[in-house]
């Protein structure tokens, strides 16, 4: 009785944490070693080096409350590992890379290349093997995020990604003269340079690599669905009914070429002023809650609009790293793990084929 009840706990705490509806029931396993000794053991799917410490301590405060309960010691055992979700059929997969996660919005300046370095920042703190590949040709903006203005060393013909934090990362910023060169190119040269950023980087054993998207649903987004194994998509909005309007779009055309939407993250939702603690809603409140609740999503997090956060993007330090205990940074934290979960959850996915996209 005592094991089922522990069992109960423990889903509980994790699905709150989480914020799935249930948990399945070969991530945990508990034993009673002798009268009222447990071993816990928690075998899953994802990274969570760090984060496990919260939810342990709230399964302990949890199973305080029952009185039923006399456990006298609990020997809590952690393990991760992440699978490769299964690509589309016909897809050309990188052998060094499990799943691929698209970090979109169809709406330019929200703060979707912010998000995604420090995502993947958070991801690598958790213990997952992380990189990023900035797709957007005409304005990259990792190189600046990141602090990167070295150019990537060749092996033969193949890129030599570039490792800063702990992080793999590829742009088209790292091979031009300077931030100020402007890349004028017709459609076809850039989805042809997306794939050669993707294919003809020596990326070394990911878990995850993050595509930092461009705002928009055009040839980069069109290249993306057609030919890349995307294992799922996370949205990023602001609150504003103007970029909701066109957050929606691109979550459309997620839907219509089948990509997985893992949830929606919605940034600068609220402005909070560190003299007086008060927060504003200067974008509107709640919009991306109403949008994950409009596309039956999942809303995976809210950040607020911070001085913080724009200086250390600024400075190329981001918040991730100069502030890791910070308040945003466990947001990142809660916000990246609740991602690299919904992608673990897709139990056994179907071989899909790539969508046919018809243009009307």
């Amino acid at each position: 009785m005592s094991v089922s009840t522990i069992i109960a706990s423990v889903k509980h705490v994790l699905a709150a944490a989480l914020a799935v509806n249930s948990i399945p029931d070969d991530w945990i396993q508990v034993v009673e070693n002798k009268e009222n000794h447990y071993t816990i053991t928690l075998n899953l799917p994802f990274m969570h080096d760090k984060i496990h410490l919260l939810w342990q301590q709230a399964i302990l405060d949890h199973l305080s409350q029952d009185k039923s309960l006399k456990i006298r010691s609990i020997e809590w055992k952690w393990q991760g590992l992440v699978a490769a979700m299964e690509a589309p059929i016909g897809a050309k997969t990188i052998a060094q890379v499990k799943n691929i996660i698209a970090i979109a919005s169809g709406k330019g300046g929200v703060g979707k290349s912010t998000v995604t370095t420090n995502l993947a920042l958070a991801l690598a703190a958790e213990g997952a093997r992380v990189g990023i590949l900035d797709a957007d040709i005409y304005g990259p903006n990792q190189p600046n995020l990141l602090g990167i203005s070295d150019k990537p060393a060749l092996q033969g013909k193949a890129l030599i990604p570039m490792l800063k934090y702990d992080i793999q990362s590829m742009s088209i910023g790292y091979l031009l003269d300077s931030v100020q060169t402007p890349v004028i190119w017709r459609g076809p040269m850039v989805s042809g340079a997306l794939q050669q950023l993707l294919y003809d980087t020596l990326w070394h054993e990911l878990d995850y690599l993050l595509i930092d998207m461009p705002p928009g649903t055009g040839d980069i987004q069109l290249t993306l669905a057609q030919k890349i194994p995307v294992s799922g998509a996370v949205i990023v909005t602001t609150p504003q009914d103007l970029a909701l309007l066109d957050v929606q779009k691109a979550v459309n055309m997620f839907k219509k070429v089948a990509i997985p939407l893992l949830g929606v993250v919605e940034n600068m939702a609220y402005y909070h002023c560190p003299q007086c603690s008060n927060k504003d809603a200067i974008f509107g409140e709640a919009g991306g809650q109403r949008m994950a609740e409009m596309f039956e999503l999942d809303l995976l997090g809210a950040l607020p609009l911070n001085t913080a956060i724009r200086r250390a993007s600024d400075a190329g330090v981001p918040l991730v790293i100069t502030a890791p205990q910070s308040e945003i940074s466990q947001q990142y934290h809660q916000i990246a793990v609740k991602m690299a979960a919904r992608l673990a959850l897709r139990a056994a996915p179907k071989k899909r084929r790539f969508a046919k996209i018809v243009v009307e």
